[in-house]
C-alpha cells in the first residue's frame, strides 16, 4: 500500500515547492487514491500563486482539502484524477475525480470521489470541476430556445460555458476575447468568434469570464434592453470600476452573479453537489472537451508551471499535470 506520497506547496507567494507526504492507512469509509492527473484551474490557482485573495474571503476561497492558510504557507488545487488503490469494493481499482489539491496519492472519504465513466478518458476528467461551475452558471442564467449569447472572456470556465450553451436548441453563442489565437478554441466548441470591438451587441444574455472590469463593462455594453449579465469572474483584491450611466437604467440591465461553491438556487431543491459533479462528468463524454487541454507538464514541474502561467509566459486554458510518467 502507498504510505510515501508529495504534494505542492506554495511556501510564500510566487515560491512554490514540492514537499514529502506520509498517507495515514484509509480507514473502512475511506479511500487510498493514486494520481494520474490534476488540472490547474489558471485563474484561481494564479490568484493564489500570486497571494492576492483578499483576508474577508480566505473562509470562502478554501478549496475542499486544503491544508494551511492564505496567504501562504498553503496546499490549494482542486482537479484531481486517479485511481482508487484501497477503499470500499464498489470503488477499487475505478478511476475517479476528486476535489483534492496537487498531490500524487491521498486518502479522502469514500464520499469525496466521483467515478469517472468509462467513455471518459481520465485526462479529460480533469475538466470535472470547471464544468460543474458552467453547469451551474447556466442553472443561474436559465437560456431560451433561440436566445443571443456571448461569452466574455475564453479562458477556460468561459470556454467550458460556450461548449454547453452551443449544445442548446437555437441558441447563438459567440466567445469574446481579445485573444485572437482563441478564435481556434471558439471553432473546436463550435461557437462563433470575436474580438470584444467587433463583438455583437443586442444580446439576451452575456456570461462574463474575463476577470477584467472591462471585460465585464463590454459584456454590459452588449446587452439588449431587460438582458442579463452572469458574473462568473473571480476578482481577489482588485477593484471593478464601471461605467452605469447610459442604458443601464433605461433599458433596465441586470447583472447577476454565480458561484459554484452553493448549488444555484433554481436547482437547489432538487439537486446537490454529487448530483452536479456527476452530471459535468456525464457530460464531458463529448471529445470537444479536449480543446480546454493545451498543455502538460511532469509534476515535478508544478512549481515552475504555476511561475510562468502567473508571469504569463506559459499561454493555456487548462494545464494538465501528470504522475507516474502518464
Amino acid at each position: 500500500m502507498i504510505r510515501d506520497a508529495h504534494a505542492f506547496w506554495l511556501r510564500s507567494p510566487g515560491v512554490g515547492e514540492i514537499r514529502p507526504v506520509t498517507l495515514p492507512a484509509p480507514g473502512p469509509d475511506e479511500v487510498l487514491v493514486r494520481a494520474r492527473y490534476s488540472g490547474v484551474s489558471r485563474g484561481t490557482e494564479t490568484l493564489v500563486f500570486t497571494g492576492g485573495v483578499p483576508a474577508d474571503q480566505y473562509a470562502a476561497m478554501r478549496a475542499p482539502f486544503q491544508e494551511g492558510d492564505f496567504p501562504a504557507p498553503v496546499k490549494y488545487g482542486y482537479l484531481s484524477v486517479g485511481v482508487v488503490e484501497a477503499g470500499p469494493a464498489r470503488l477499487r481499482g475505478r478511476t475517479v475525480f476528486c476535489l483534492h489539491p496537487h498531490q500524487s496519492a491521498y486518502v479522502v472519504p469514500a464520499s469525496a470521489v466521483t467515478p469517472v465513466p468509462d467513455r471518459v478518458p481520465a485526462a479529460r476528467a480533469v475538466l470535472a470541476g470547471t464544468v460543474e461551475t458552467a453547469v451551474n452558471a447556466l442553472w443561474d442564467a436559465a437560456p431560451l430556445v433561440g436566445d443571443r449569447v456571448s461569452v466574455v472572456g475564453a479562458g477556460m470556465v468561459g470556454c467550458a460555458v460556450a461548449a454547453l450553451l452551443a449544445r442548446f436548441p437555437g441558441v447563438r453563442v459567440e466567445l469574446v476575447d481579445t485573444d485572437p489565437a482563441r478564435a481556434a478554441v471558439a471553432a473546436a466548441l463550435g461557437v462563433g468568434f470575436a474580438s470584444p470591438d467587433d463583438a455583437a451587441d443586442g444580446r439576451d444574455l452575456v456570461v462574463h469570464a474575463s476577470a477584467t472590469g472591462p471585460g465585464l463593462q463590454r459584456a454590459i455594453d452588449l446587452l439588449a434592453p431587460e438582458g442579463t449579465v452572469v458574473e462568473l469572474s473571480w476578482y481577489g483584491d482588485r477593484p471593478v470600476h464601471l461605467s452605469l450611466g447610459g442604458s443601464f437604467h433605461s433599458g433596465r440591465l441586470t447583472i447577476r452573479s454565480s458561484q459554484v461553491g452553493t448549488v444555484s438556487p433554481a436547482r437547489a431543491a432538487r439537486r446537490g453537489y454529487a448530483d452536479r459533479m456527476a452530471l459535468a462528468l456525464e457530460l464531458l463524454a463529448d471529445p470537444v472537451f479536449d480543446a480546454l487541454l493545451t498543455g502538460r507538464s511532469r509534476f515535478a514541474d508544478l512549481p515552475d508551471v504555476l511561475d510562468r502561467l502567473a508571469a504569463g509566459s506559459l499561454p493555456a486554458l487548462c494545464h494538465l499535470i501528470t504522475y507516474d510518467g502518464e
